[in-house]
């Protein structure tokens, strides 16, 4: 009997030590990231779809509770030029066509992480909408409008109190956007990669 009181009154302490060094990790922040944008070439319907690389800037709100219950909203911009080749027997012209976009993108993401020291290695698997808009009043263009997801993972690193640097990796998984109206959708997910480099703040 005393064994067992001795053993519910270890484990009550356990709990309430887990509870505390959980909430004790807490964090709100907001961070600011930039990053590259890279996506390979994309086939389909006969047709070749190119996006540049380019630079963007990444805005995230996110809340960590503990581990397991971290989440955020996050908003980025890049350029999204798309060049089109077509030799298929759909399209109205086979001359490549080049199109200026921008791409602007929301995303939820859930993410676990740990906290040691003044590190948190996190996670990162959410999901969002992309909208990839031609710039200006080009012709036979349109703006698309894609479900994306998201991947990756990352490190914040404390640098002084609430101020800190988050390097990370996210990857997007979307239908190739369809911006232009002379060639057929190719109707194929591509992948973007996004290594970043940004600054939090904790509140």
């Amino acid at each position: 009997m005393f064994k067992r009181k001795q053993l519910s009154l270890v484990f009550a302490f356990s709990l309430i030590t887990a509870f505390c060094a959980t909430n004790a990790g807490a964090q709100t922040s907001i961070g600011l990231s930039l990053y590259g944008a890279f996506s390979g070439t994309t086939a389909g319907n006969g047709v070749q779809q190119s996006p540049s690389a380019a630079a963007g800037g990444l805005f995230e709100l996110r809340h960590i509770s503990n581990p397991i219950m971290g989440f955020e909203a996050t908003y980025a911009y890049n350029r999204s030029n798309q060049v089109y080749r077509c030799s298929g027997t759909g399209c109205l012209t086979v001359v490549p066509t080049a199109i200026s976009a921008n791409a602007h993108s929301v995303t939820a993401d859930w993410i676990p992480s740990v906290h040691f020291a003044n590190l948190r290695p996190f996670g990162v698997l959410g999901i969002g909408a992309i909208f990839t808009d031609p710039a200006g009043s080009q012709p036979f263009t349109q703006t698309s409008t894609e479900v994306v997801y998201v991947y990756g993972a990352g490190l914040d690193m404390t640098l002084i109190p609430h101020f800190g640097l988050r390097l990370q990796y996210r990857g997007n998984l979307n239908k190739a956007p369809d911006i232009s109206k002379l060639y057929t959708s190719i109707d194929t997910f591509k992948h973007t990669a996004q290594p970043m480099a940004g600054l939090y703040f904790n509140f």
